[in-house]
């Protein structure tokens, strides 16, 4: 229904019509965003870009089952607990926002659960956290993101965990990517999947935003992937492919014989600075190269260096290496106001991002580095940027992960060292 029709109809309503019919979804969405008809389906993936609407789709789905199965329980896994409760639940499009007062659910975050009116049940769970999911029984389900979710024992737990009722069934939103989380989605069988463009919500999305994400990636690789929602498999252009890390991610950490912090510090600073990248990296008593944290951020120069320090007395690094081409002396001496005795290593870009990630790219290609868990922005920068490229985003997380691994296994003449 177009938009002056809707006005037309909402006009002709009395206070009481107007309250029922903004809580009534069927009103406002397109015909892709409502719950498919019939039962020859378990699996409603939908795989679209940013701006489709597919939080919304997720929390009207959530809240009519909820209310056309009184006494149902239902599982609400995002990528993280903070995802989970900040866009699922409290989100601008979430639960709490698209539930009517006649219907509204309590939220209770200490117990990590909705509860409506008519007795049935929402919890709410973490990628992070597969073993959560060991144990519970759902009736349904809603998973947000599922391809950037850490662990693929996540989903594999949650599709064991349901089986209450006639037909289970599982809601699944996020934008497409090839990691293994989401190939396991696409292999799991009766699988109903709904495709859409961040375009089919045009009407709704501010014109600045638009023409800013078009103009900077309409036609793009990455525009494909974000804007149009399309599944591309690894960017053959890229230093990094997807099945290099899936092929050797693991869960539990080995013994590490040693331990660094790699920050590449932002250039700017204010709201639209870029990231300053913060990557936690060790060196397995195997040789081995070991991925352990992502602690990327926009932050004060105050804020990084605490979360730096932070992270290197938890997990007992060695040093915190750190770029100071964007800082000179500052970066050093940011960190040391935080903890003064905390071992810094400085070090100087003096060759192209290019040249310093090959032979750490090479690494990824024998299989000798292992990310413990999924680290979905970091990997993105890592399978998508392309050296000849021009115009790219900073890759600040690529960069701290490459002086980090660096410091670790490549000597000052370029050898590699340590396995």
């Amino acid at each position: 229904m177009e938009k002056p029709e809707r006005l037309r109809i909402l006009n002709s309503l009395s206070e009481s019509e107007r309250t029922q019919l903004y809580y009534d979804w069927r009103f406002y969405a397109r015909g892709n965003q409502l719950l498919p008809h019939g039962d020859s389906w378990t699996t409603w993936l939908i795989q679209a870009g940013r701006g489709f609407g597919k939080t919304r789709v997720g929390a009207e789905a959530v809240k009519f089952l909820a209310e056309w199965d009184p006494g149902c329980q239902i599982a609400l896994i995002g990528r993280t607990a903070a995802d989970v409760r900040d866009v699922m639940v409290l989100g601008e499009s979430g639960i709490m926002r698209c539930s009517p007062p006649w219907f509204r659910p309590t939220y209770k975050p200490s117990k990590r659960r909705l509860i409506w009116p008519n007795g049935s049940v929402a919890f709410t769970y973490s990628g992070d956290e597969p073993d959560q999911l060991r144990g519970p029984q759902h009736h349904y389900g809603w998973g947000d993101e599922v391809a950037s979710w850490r662990y693929t024992e996540t989903f594999e737990n949650l599709e064991f965990g349901l089986r209450l009722g006639y037909i289970p069934r599982l809601i699944l939103t996020g934008t497409p990517k090839p990691t293994k989380t989401y190939k396991a989605v696409l292999s799991s069988g009766d699988v109903l999947m709904t495709r859409g463009s961040m375009m089919a919500n045009e009407r709704n999305l501010p014109e600045s935003f638009k023409k800013k994400i078009l103009n900077r990636f309409e036609g793009t690789r990455l525009g494909r992937q974000e804007i149009e929602g399309e599944y591309l498999e690894d960017n053959p252009n890229a230093l990094w492919q997807r099945r290099w890390i899936d092929k050797t991610r693991i869960r539990q950490i080995p013994e590490l014989v040693s331990v660094v912090v790699a920050i590449d510090p932002a250039a700017s600073s204010g709201e639209d600075a870029a990231e300053h990248g913060i990557v936690v990296v060790g060196k397995g008593s195997d040789g081995h190269g070991y991925v352990l944290e992502d602690l990327s951020t926009v932050a004060t120069p105050h804020e990084w260096a605490t979360i730096a320090v932070n992270a290197a007395h938890r997990w007992q690094a060695n040093c915190i290496v750190a770029e100071r081409n964007n800082g000179g002396d500052m970066v050093g001496s940011t960190i040391r106001n935080v903890d003064k005795m905390i071992p810094v290593k400085l070090v100087w870009a003096s060759k192209g991002k290019w040249t310093r990630a090959e032979p750490i790219s090479a690494l990824y290609e024998q299989f000798r580095i292992h990310h413990v868990g999924t680290f979905a922005d970091l990997e993105d920068q890592m399978c998508e940027y392309e050296p000849l490229l021009l115009n790219q985003a900073s890759p600040d997380r690529m960069d701290a992960l490459v002086w980090g691994l660096t410091h670790l296994f490549i000597s000052a003449n370029g050898e590699v060292y340590g396995f």
